[in-house]
């Protein structure tokens, strides 16, 4: 059952009824100030961060679904209704909400009303716009009432929900003109206040939640709106809101529109006041001038869509397949931007509380977006490598405001070094900008230090902890947080990667060996262009004793294993009584290129067809965990078919795509793909439950009761390495070192494809025919009418070149 469509001309996905399987979001914003919004006004807003300074509130997890946002109600001769359907879940004779890139628009009639409410965050400025049109379809003039309502959150969000001693005696407001301003603890250690403004002159306001709502009513039945009227209320320490009333006269077929601003604003410390007990409002009514007409928000929004259409001309393609064209062409570029945005910081699913940006997420997530942002990625670089030891290891997080590492959470994830290695080879492969290994960066101690420093740093924190089978040491996890070899827990509440009980643990990690494999060539040649060949010949050789180490003790018959645990004991091997195969180090061991040269790669994909494939895509492990196991760990808590217990873990689905496409099969790797791409999973809406138009990290295993649904959407490291299966892997456009390689491994239904991709300064228009019907192998290249040698297209002296391939 689908809710919606794809309309791909305008980039948006349409929503048609405003009751979605669950709340399908969207977000604003794309530098510092961002919100997310759902298809009925619901969500909250924030600055930098979504825990320390969250500007608006909102209710995870209550009841009903979805509780808190920017509302608007329209009163009319006693009677009201809200135009987003939430929170009233009024009857609307119409609803339709617009998801687009950085904007989302709800449109819906009622009474012969017709209400467009588009919200978005302008391009350079600390604001959210809700630009509203209310139209007369009666034949007659008529005198309504419009009430906004949004409710402040104290900044940090989650004190704000704990600390209520406190919290019910700070908040402070004041109210100017057609402005609210929020300024809780503004006159202590805060420089910053948030304002709530509307372009016209109002009738009333309210900033004070009880007085608007009643002591027990909900969002849904204001006593405001039972009045029919604002009690101008100031909030005195209770909670602080943000509602204005307008009146509003209509002829028949007239249509008023108004500007709501949510904003902002930071003063300097000798600044702060305008005369004792004001806040210095200069800088905020600056950003309320800018957008205070339809002219100025049309060119802002106008500007917006541009931003974007920028953005995703780096690359597109050209198909039959209308579902492969929207993915690639759209939602997993945009997925991959608002993800390297907010890391796992802030969805419906991440509180934006307990998470700041990862090391090992931004890293990967950097894959999905160098080419769109290259400049940006760079300083993401050196913001990441500034949070690592001189030994290697890294914070496993640092907070977004600060960029210092997240101590909670500490170090000690053993894959988080080579991930860095990715990111950077990932990102001179894309610019050919070799500078960045010079940049300076100290360590997290304030050792002076290069980037390439970073790198040799996580090279070498492989090489010095390796275990008794001459393999990685996994710490307390590696990729897979949730098992947790290392660390034997039995208190309730005690965090799985962070107790600390089997310090001397030799537990070992063969996907950590396989991603060693994969990411070890990169490091020798970014060594040898350093002119550090000593170092170069070192590494070589621990690659080979790696490999060595994983023929030998990382394969069970038919796969290879998972890990090695506290006792030595295999992971992931049939002698096991659950978790017999993990998929994690099936790809990364190919993806390093062990067993190709004996067929055991082909043999152990097969295994993983028989033993993961699903009609919801592949599974993480199998068989199921039935009990908990003491020296598995988290992975053995959740109930079997969820999570990293047997779900479709979306995020290492493509490194088995990755891995078909290396031994030549493009059709299995087309089917994985199109398993868990959300554009072909539209029809089962029902059933999947998360948006239809991005990934979700994971879809629930076949021995779940509710096996084929989705949860946590958006914020997933599936994004960017699904837009590395597909454009790199089996598309085969793939940056490499000495430029842009083409080497596609498709069904062999296909005839062929075009792809436009700007690499290096030159756009590259490709076409692709496959008139052998084959599933991989290039026969030809001819750039711009003449064949070149190899794969590799390496002249970017032209702004635009016509490239033609022969498959066979």
């Amino acid at each position: 059952m689908k809710y919606g469509y794809f309309d791909d001309q305008r980039k948006e996905y349409v929503i048609e009824r405003p009751d979605t399987p669950y709340p399908w979001i969207n977000y604003l914003g794309s530098e510092e100030f961002f919100g997310l919004i759902s298809n009925t006004g619901g969500g909250y807003s924030f600055y930098k961060d979504a825990s320390k300074r969250r500007l608006t509130r909102y209710r995870y997890n209550n009841v009903p679904t979805d509780s808190g946002g920017r509302y608007y109600y329209i009163y009319e001769n006693g009677n009201y209704f809200s135009p987003a359907w939430a929170p009233q879940k009024s009857e609307l004779d119409s609803y339709q909400c617009r998801h687009g890139l950085g904007y989302t628009v709800i449109e819906s009639e009622k009474n012969n009303l017709k209400t467009e409410m588009k919200f978005f965050v302008p391009k350079g400025d600390n604001a959210e716009l809700h630009q509203i049109k209310i139209k007369n379809l009666a034949d007659s003039r008529r005198k309504l009432k419009l009430f906004s309502f949004l409710e402040f959150c104290l900044y940090d969000a989650e004190d704000d929900m704990t600390n209520f001693q406190r919290n019910f005696n700070t908040g402070e407001v004041e109210v100017d003109g057609s402005t609210i301003y929020h300024k809780t603890e503004y006159r202590e250690r805060r420089n910053h206040y948030t304002f709530y403004n509307v372009n016209q002159e109002i009738a009333g306001f309210d900033t004070d939640r009880e007085s608007f709502l009643g002591l027990y009513n909900s969002f849904a039945e204001p006593q405001v709106l039972e009045a029919g009227k604002s009690s101008n209320s100031i909030a005195h320490g209770w909670s602080p809101i943000g509602s204005h009333s307008l009146e509003i006269e209509l002829e028949a077929g007239e249509e008023e529109e108004f500007i709501f601003q949510l904003g902002y604003i930071e003063n300097d410390n000798d600044q702060k006041w305008e005369k004792p007990g004001v806040i210095n409002k200069e800088k905020a009514k600056k950003l309320m001038t800018k957008y205070n007409s339809s002219a100025k928000v049309e060119k802002a929004f106008a500007e917006l869509k541009n931003h974007w259409d920028k953005l995703l001309s780096s690359f597109s393609i050209e198909h039959p397949d209308s579902k492969l064209e929207r993915m690639v062409n759209t939602w997993n570029q945009y997925q991959n931007m608002v993800t390297y945005n907010l890391a796992r910081s802030a969805s419906y699913f991440e509180s934006g509380i307990s998470r700041g940006i990862g090391f090992r997420d931004s890293n990967q997530d950097l894959l999905g977006s160098a080419h769109m942002i290259p400049e940006r990625v760079k300083q993401r670089i050196k913001d990441l490598a500034a949070t690592q030891f001189e030994d290697g290891s890294a914070y496993h997080q640092y907070q977004p405001l600060t960029k210092k590492g997240n101590d909670k959470i500490g170090s000690g994830f053993n894959d988080d070094p080579l991930w860095l290695i990715f990111a950077v080879a990932a990102y001179i492969k894309e610019t050919g900008d070799y500078s960045i290994l010079k940049e300076e960066v100290p360590f997290n101690s304030g050792k002076e230090a290069v980037i390439f420093d970073h790198l040799e740093a996580s090279f070498m924190h492989v090489v010095n902890n390796l275990g008794p089978h001459n393999l990685p040491l996994i710490g307390h996890a590696d990729w897979n947080d949730c098992l947790n070899l290392s660390a034997f827990s039995e208190k309730p509440g005690e965090s799985f990667q962070t107790v600390s009980n089997k310090d001397d643990s030799p537990a070992e990690s063969v996907m950590i060996a396989g991603m060693f494999l994969t990411t070890g060539p990169d490091f020798i040649q970014l060594a040898k262009k350093m002119n550090k060949e000593k170092l170069a010949a070192k590494a070589e050789e621990a690659l080979a004793e790696m490999k060595e180490a994983v023929n030998k003790y990382g394969r069970d018959d038919d796969w290879f294993l998972r890990a090695y645990d506290y006792y030595s004991d295999k992971v992931g091997s049939k002698e096991n009584e659950y978790a017999e195969i993990f998929i994690e180090p099936q790809g990364f061991c190919i993806m390093g290129g062990i067993g190709l040269e004996d067929g055991f790669a082909e043999k152990t994909l097969a295994s993983v067809n028989q033993r993961l494939n699903t009609d919801h895509g592949l599974m993480i492990l199998d068989p199921t965990i039935k009990k908990y196991q003491l020296n598995l760990g988290e992975v053995s808590s959740y109930p079997p078919g969820y999570k990293e217990n047997g779900a479709v873990f979306c995020h290492n689905n493509p490194w088995i795509m990755i891995a078909e496409t290396i031994v030549g099969n493009g059709k299995r790797a087309f089917e994985y793909y199109s398993k868990i791409a959300p554009a072909y999973r539209e029809e089962i809406s029902e059933l999947h439950r998360t948006e239809p138009y991005v990934y979700s990290q994971m879809i629930a295993g076949k021995d779940a009761a509710t096996f084929g649904e989705a949860k946590n959407s958006w914020l997933t490291g599936t994004a960017a390495w699904n837009f590395v299966a597909i454009s790199q892997w089996i598309l085969g456009i793939r940056p490499e070192f000495e430029g842009l390689k083409i080497d596609p491994c498709i069904p062999t239904d296909w005839d062929g494809f075009k792809v436009q991709r700007k690499f290096r300064g030159t756009e590259f228009e490709i076409e692709i025919r496959n008139f052998d019907n084959v599933n991989k192998g290039v026969k030809k290249i001819l750039v711009d009418g003449k064949e070149i040698k190899g794969q590799t297209l390496k002249d970017f002296t032209k702004e635009k070149v016509k490239v033609e391939v022969e498959m066979g």
